[in-house]
This record gives C-alpha cells, structure tokens and sequence, in this order.
C-alpha cells in the first residue's frame, strides 16, 4: 500500500538533490560546444567533382538544390580525333531554410561532390537569405573533417585483391619468360 503523500516526497527529494549539483550550462557563444565526430551541421561542395549530373537535385525531397549549367566543347584529345560537350557548373545553391538534413543528396553523389560539414553558425535573420550559393558551400569543404581510418581487420575489398592476384601471376611469369629468352640466346 502507498503512504499518502510519498509521491511528493520523492519528488521533493529529487527536487533537493538536483539543487545541490553543479549546474553544467555552456555558454554557447563563449564556450564552444563539443560536437560528436562526423555531426551533420551543413553540407560542402567539392566543386570538382560535380560533373552537372543533377542526381542531388532529383533525389531532394525538399527540391531544395538549385543548379545551372551550359554545355561547352572540348577539343580531341588526340589529332583525328572528335569533339567531346561537357556540363559546366553556373549556379549551385542549397536552399537551408527549407533542407531537412537528409542527406540524400550527399549518399545519391556519384563523384563525392557533396559532403557533411560540421559548421552550424550559418544564422541569417533573413529567411531568404538562407540559399547558400557555391561560393559559400565550397568554404565549407574546408571544415569537413577526414574520414575515419579503415579498420585493419576488415577483409580486403574485392577489386583490390583482385588487381593483386593479377599482379602476383603476372610476376611469377615473367621469370619463366626471362628463363626462356636465356635458353633461345644459348642455342
């Protein structure tokens, strides 16, 4: 059976023991806070590797990525050779008032263009000035941090064991070639 009252009992002693601890406020302007490793704060752009391909700007469920390009020609690399057309990057813009902070975009990159930054000081007190364009994204690729290292257990990737066996085979085949071209010139 419960004593009457002992709720508010026990909820006065929490009330006491919670006011005799240290408070543990961060002031925020002051003190920066510590944000855990690879925290989503605003996405960069690797101006580079963007090749136009418009996936980001697809796969947003906000259509919150703005991009405009033109096509040039490139000449032969080669003499005979032909023309090639190429997107060029004109206008690359992230809407941040309307983002969710999916990443979408960032997983669909085919050419790891885009990229989690940890900045979050991006306030504006202007709702439209919340479309950031490349200039500002690309600052913000200097901040993304480097991705962790590859565990030294896991197993290696397929692609790379593959080039090695071919490498060990095409080594242990040139000492029999060599062997041979010796026993021709003896003969």
């Amino acid at each position: 059976m419960a004593v009457p009252g002992s709720g508010l009992a026990k909820g006065l002693a929490v009330t006491l023991r919670t006011m005799t601890r240290r408070s543990v406020t961060a002031h925020y302007p002051d003190v920066q806070p510590e944000l855990p490793a690879r925290s989503r704060g605003v996405i960069g752009l690797f101006e580079e590797n963007c090749t136009v391909c418009m996936l980001c700007a697809r796969e947003c469920p906000d259509w919150c990525i703005y991009i405009d390009s033109h096509k040039e020609t490139v000449p032969p690399a080669a003499p005979g050779g032909r023309e090639r057309s190429r997107n060029v990057l004109d206008r690359f813009a992230i809407d941040f008032s309307l983002c969710m902070y999916c990443g979408i975009c960032i997983e669909v990159c085919p050419f790891d263009a885009l990229f989690w930054s940890p900045e979050f000081e991006y306030a504006e007190t202007d709702i439209r000035d919340l479309t950031h364009e490349r200039d500002r994204l690309r600052e913000w690729m200097w901040t993304v941090p480097a991705p962790p290292p590859l565990d030294p257990a896991a197993e290696e990737p397929k692609e790379v064991a593959a080039a090695r066996k071919a490498a060990e085979k095409q080594l242990a085949a040139e000492p029999r070639q060599h062997g041979d071209r010796q026993r021709d010139g003896d003969a």
